[in-house]
């Protein structure tokens, strides 16, 4: 990537004498940027799956039982040995970290989904299919839109985990601020070491408070104000 190219042609001990002029903030950004996108597409698409299997199986107590544990089964996996396996599998690059992500991602976002559906007053579904709404109204009109709360909680936990977890990708060869942090670790002892994998590190928590800005403000725009209140 762009970069990760750059890196070739700067060296951090250039640099000027503080660390504010040591750190190649253009990188830093680039870095940054990459990191917040690949964690978005994979939340994105860990939504659709995760929602999808709550929707599958929140009526089944059994059904709900054996998807979380098998998610909660995954999440229990060291992020360095699942990011191993899928080398062989998909190489370098994006592919095998986002779908690791997206497999970190669907414990949090399954198990709020399933217990956001269960959650919903049983008095209000009767209601509705007292009304002759059919089963499709009800889950998309009263059902998922009352559970939405709790949905967006897990979408926000979830995308907390793997905004740190991202940072490990850099092993796989992908983007991101571990790109930084991986540099720094394999030059400990450099005089600019330190600095570079501070500023990453800090930039990761970055991310994080800008998502989770993010996940607020959407919170405060698609809940109705009855249900936040």
């Amino acid at each position: 990537m762009a970069a990760q190219a750059s890196s070739s042609g700067w060296r951090p001990e250039q640099g000027g004498t503080d660390l504010f002029e040591r750190v190649n903030w253009d990188r830093l950004i680039g870095l940054g940027i990459e990191h917040i996108t690949a964690v978005l597409i994979a939340i994105a698409l860990a939504a659709v799956v995760g929602v999808s299997l709550g929707v599958l199986t929140y009526r089944s107590k059994a059904g709900a039982e054996m998807v979380t544990a098998v998610c909660a089964t995954i999440l229990t996996i060291p992020s360095f040995a699942l990011f191993g396996l899928m080398l062989p599998i998909f190489g370098l690059g994006e592919t095998g970290p986002i779908l690791a992500l997206i497999a970190y991602a669907l414990l949090p976002i399954v198990r709020n989904t399933i217990t956001g559906l269960q959650g919903v007053d049983p008095a209000i579904v009767e209601a509705a299919k007292g009304m002759g709404m059919p089963s499709r109204a009800r889950l998309l009109r009263i059902e998922l839109p009352l559970a939405w709360p709790v949905i967006l909680t897990g979408l926000r936990v979830a995308t907390l985990l793997i905004t740190s977890i991202y940072a490990i990708a850099a092993y796989m060869g992908a983007g991101g601020l571990g790109n930084d942090i991986f540099r720094a670790l394999s030059n400990v002892g450099a005089v600019w070491a330190l600095d570079v994998a501070v500023t990453a590190t800090v930039a990761i928590v970055v991310v994080a408070i800008i998502l989770d800005s993010f996940y607020l403000l959407l919170g405060k725009l698609t809940t109705p104000r009855g249900i936040r209140n």
